[in-house]
């Protein structure tokens, strides 16, 4: 005897759980002889607070999919792991002086014991952390590649495949052309700065002259960079670590300075990136995001010459037929000539504005499109197409990073210019129109239209007249044709501890690769976890630390770094002599399913795509694109509950009583709530503060607010998955977050609605057993209606979880167990195909009655059950009687029933006699598989 109790549910959990560990019921092979699928979810950063259930939503899908997949027939690769280096665990080891591998190893132990208990069909063997030296060592191996490697635009075929945007080349390559004509001819993307030389030159410079060439050129190098520098936290900050202005982590100041660092150079996959972008099956908000970031423009570059000067100002621009309109120009604060062009009576505001600027990070430049604020800095540069003088300002929304640092203004084309010229009283001049000052946003770039305020383009269509003005930037050699991209080189170092070691020493001044034998560059042990006092990273920290006698690179990499690869390394986890074998590669290729969040659209999506193209070029992988199909699931929002503080006092008034006060809302934890009535003694207890408050009541309870806010700590409405497995079982939780909307979107969560679901499952265990909980299951034949019932379960599910629509589903099971239900079905034909149906979604119920059913194997060696189209379809019809517009009776009839011989059973009918009144019918319609009328 069973019944489907909490007792019960914990058994089977814990027994199939220990039952898949000690089998090795997930382990997988490199089985060619069965076609791959490979699922991956994005692997976490192991917090210490654990998971909590917003977290397993993408995971609870992609095993659905991974388990599906797999009774489908395929071999299937779903594994996991964790991005392990990072800026929290430093941070904690700074505060406690413990070792963030300490941490660390305690953080992923919580996880994995949440992640089994879970069900998931993870092949644990194959588990990987960014911070394990023998993972690490190959992100070191790969930095490697990309520090020996330059990207040769000339490159028209890669390893027998088309390669019309160029490729990636050994190193090697370039100095063996350098020895023989210096650059000449070398079509690279290289640094903007490169300048010619001649093969004696190369030949004729020592090592370390060389080397500060060919860093110019590799697609890891040095160079000096503007950074985000936060003091406080000593560390170089990415873009994404920074929000309005200060560090994400702890609130810090950030700063905007020049640093010698290490970059990858992306930008030479640019136009790949961009083009990759229409062969994957990602959703368009990410791949649009990506476009964005890559930015590609088509225009020219041209030079104003600084007015009384020999200096000019380089400009990028797409409309070189508006450059009639620039009534001022706008460089960054960052920019090389501001010093330089600044007159003496303007040299005390600018020297403030690029001090607040400096301080301000990129992106909040960027997005605060209506703050305007500049400086004069008293130079003009020369219009040359007419001479005309243009005042130079300097403004913040101006990136020294971005194109040239330097915008031409057209305040007629373009909002923020004319919202700037509007702001400091400059002219506008409309290339349309001529000299107007009453512009409107229709004036904004001009899509057609003649130019009559120049005879030189006078008459032309805005495409044909830059044309025009392009051909005249080349006669006076003043410019050139150019596609810019908006991305730049990717900034790689971090001063930090807890991160991968560069496997870079420095001889001289020059930076060298350790030799490959001497991989992992491993973290040495040193005393703090923090800068030195000189102002070194912490692993200036370290003690005889140090590659032969010379000194190590001190940075280590940034947190996407390990992110970058980690998909390749769970197709060969354990291989000590590559980071994955050939046969491994050749077999699993990429990845056909990938889970995870569109905030990671233009951070570790792109690198992973970055470095996935140089392995490619590189001949190390075969595939152009790691990820084949993005799902970005959505968010499992919390809801808080509210207290209401009566302003200036020690009382809280209670929900529906707030509105007679002045009241501050205070977030109360969920589990002191139950539905929304708050335990009062709980939340007395919780702070020494509400010890003593007194509490207006209504109807002798305090009841509480709620809204719905992101799952957090900071809001006390996290829930614990443990709780719920704990209450209700894993399956319970699995199939109710599916439950709770569609995969893409947020949805709040909402512990009341999870008993719908156990109610489900226990339904569906009572129809294998009686009142008695006695296991009771029929051999004889199902009825038609009972195939019906499973074959359209069956046929729905299938298309739902192709379609990633995976809240269907459960609402089709639950439909299906009421039916069967109602039909009192038992029999073991009808109700196996469902517990294979089932088992994807809840695998500890499935797997537990299918050894009910006598199965000796696991249910994960079971085919998904054929559907049989004949129980599909209708063969009879319940049609409705219509007499004069009125249904007044129901009739069923065979679908292939002759309409004359339908006519007559009809017209016998005792209903239809009766509102007829015996009178012979005027006419009689009868629309097959729909309805009879009959109007008399």
């Amino acid at each position: 005897m069973a019944d489907y109790s909490k007792d019960e549910i914990k058994r089977i959990e814990q027994k199939w759980q220990e039952t898949w560990a000690k089998t090795g019921a997930y382990k997988v092979t490199n089985d060619t002889s069965k076609p791959k699928y490979y699922v991956l979810d994005m692997f976490p950063y192991p917090s210490g607070a654990g998971l909590h259930v917003g977290h397993p939503l993408g995971y609870i899908a992609s095993d659905i999919v991974a388990r599906y997949k797999r009774i489908q027939g395929f071999n299937v690769l779903h594994p996991m792991g964790f991005d392990a280096f990072g800026l929290p665990a430093e941070q904690y080891a700074i505060q406690t002086g413990q070792h963030p591998a300490v941490t660390t190893a305690r953080n992923i132990e919580t996880y994995k014991r949440q992640l089994r208990q879970i069900g998931f069909s993870y092949d644990w063997d194959r588990e990987v952390q960014t911070s394990d030296p023998a993972y690490y060592r190959w992100t070191q191996w790969i930095f490697m590649q990309l520090f020996n490697s330059w990207y040769n635009k000339k490159s028209r075929t890669v390893h027998g495949q088309p390669a019309p945007d160029g490729a990636a080349e050994p190193i090697e390559t370039l100095i063996a052309a350098f020895e023989k004509q210096g650059n000449q001819g070398i079509e690279a993307v290289c640094d903007d700065n490169a300048q010619p030389f001649t093969a004696s030159q190369w030949q004729a410079w020592n090592a370390a002259e060389k080397e500060n060439i060919l860093q110019q050129y590799r697609i890891a190098y040095l160079s000096e960079t503007m950074v985000n520098w936060c003091a406080a936290l000593g560390t170089v900050l990415s873009n994404d670590e920074i929000k309005d202005g200060v560090s994400e982590r702890g609130g810090y100041p950030v700063e905007r300075i020049k640093m010698m660092q290490w970059s990858m150079r992306i930008t030479a996959y640019a136009e790949r990136l961009l083009k990759g972008l229409d062969t994957i099956d990602w959703p368009e908000p990410v791949r649009e995001m990506q476009r964005n970031w890559i930015g590609k423009s088509t225009g020219c570059e041209l030079d104003f010459q600084v007015d009384g000067t020999d200096d000019s100002i380089r400009v990028f621009t797409t409309r070189i037929d508006t450059i009639y309109g620039v009534t001022f120009m706008v460089i960054a604060p960052e920019h090389e000539l501001v010093e330089k062009i600044t007159t003496p009576g303007q040299r005390d505001e600018v020297s403030k504005y690029v001090e607040v600027a400096r301080n301000r990070s990129e992106r909040d430049r960027m997005s605060e499109v209506k703050r305007i604020t500049g400086a004069f800095t008293g130079a003009y540069v020369v219009n040359p197409f007419n001479q005309a003088k243009v005042p130079v300002w300097i403004a913040d929304y101006v990136l020294a990073g971005y194109g040239t640092g330097a915008v031409m203004a057209v305040p007629s084309s373009d909002t923020r210019d004319y919202a700037f010229a509007k702001h400091f009283n400059l002219p506008v001049v409309d290339v349309l129109e001529g000299p107007t000052s009453d512009i409107t946003k229709d004036n904004f770039e001009p899509k057609s239209g003649t130019m009559i305020n120049s005879d030189f383009l006078n008459g032309l269509p805005w495409n044909k007249a830059i044309e025009k003005a392009l051909q005249k930037v080349e006669t006076l050699g003043i410019g050139v044709r150019k596609v810019n991209f908006r991305m730049r080189d990717a900034i790689f170092g971090r001063q930090r501890y807890w991160g991968e070691p560069f496997p870079v020493y420095f001889e001289n001044g020059v930076p060298k690769l350790v030799d490959t034998n001497d991989l992992p560059v491993t973290l040495p042990e040193i005393d703090a976890y923090k800068p030195t006092e000189t102002g070194e990273p912490p692993l200036g920290r370290a003690k005889d630390w140090n590659y032969k006698g010379f000194s190590y690179e001190l940075t280590t990499m940034p947190g996407w770094a390990g992110s970058s690869w980690y998909w390749f390394r769970y197709m060969d986890p354990q291989n000590s002599q590559a980071f994955a074998g050939k046969e491994a590669i050749d077999y699993w290729q990429d990845v056909d399913l990938y889970m995870g969040g569109s905030e990671h659209a233009t951070g570790h999506l792109l690198y992973s795509r970055f470095w996935c193209k140089v392995l490619k070029d590189l001949g190390h992988v075969k595939s152009e694109e790691p990820f084949r199909k993005l799902i970005n699931q959505g968010h499992i929002q919390g809801v808080s509950k509210l207290a209401y503080r009566i302003n200036g006092t020690n009382k809280f008034v209670s929900y529906n009583l707030r509105k007679q006060y002045e009241v501050t809302p205070l977030h109360v934890d969920v589990t002191f709530v139950d539905g929304d009535v708050l335990d009062v003694e709980k939340f007395k207890n919780w702070r020494d503060d509400l010890k003593d408050i007194e509490l207006i009541l209504e109807n002798g309870k305090y009841i509480c607010g709620s809204e719905v806010d992101k799952m957090s700590k900071r809001y006390y409405n996290v829930v614990n998955p443990d709780d719920i497995v704990s209450g209700y079982g894993a399956d319970t939780l699995r199939m109710y977050e599916m439950f709770l909307g569609p995969l893409e979107l947020s949805k709040p969560w909402n512990t009341a609605g999870i008993d719908g679901v156990y109610k489900f499952l226990r339904r569906f265990w009572n129809l294998f057993h009686d009142n008695q909980s006695n296991f009771v299951v029929s051999n004889d034949e199902p009825t038609r209606d009972e195939w019906k019932v499973v074959h359209k379960t069956l046929k729905k599910v299938a298309e739902d979880i192709e379609r990633f629509s995976f809240n269907t589903s459960v609402s089709e099971f639950m439909i299906c167990s009421n039916e069967l239900s109602t039909l009192k079905c038992n029999k073991r034909a009808a109700l196996e195909p469902l517990v294979i149906a089932l088992s994807p979604f809840a695998p500890h119920i499935t797997e537990e009655l299918w050894s009910k059913l006598g199965h000796a194997e696991s249910i994960l060696q079971a085919a998904y059950p054929k559907v049989d189209e004949q129980y599909l379809t209708e063969s009879s019809f319940e049609y409705p009687i219509s007499i004069n517009g009125k249904v007044r009776a129901k009739m069923n009839f065979a679908l292939d029933m002759p309409t004359a011989d339908m006519e007559k059973v009809v017209l016998a009918e005792e209903a239809v006699l009766k509102w007829t009144e015996g009178k012979a019918p005027k006419k009689v319609i009868i629309v097959p598989g729909r309805i009879v009328n009959i109007v008399v």
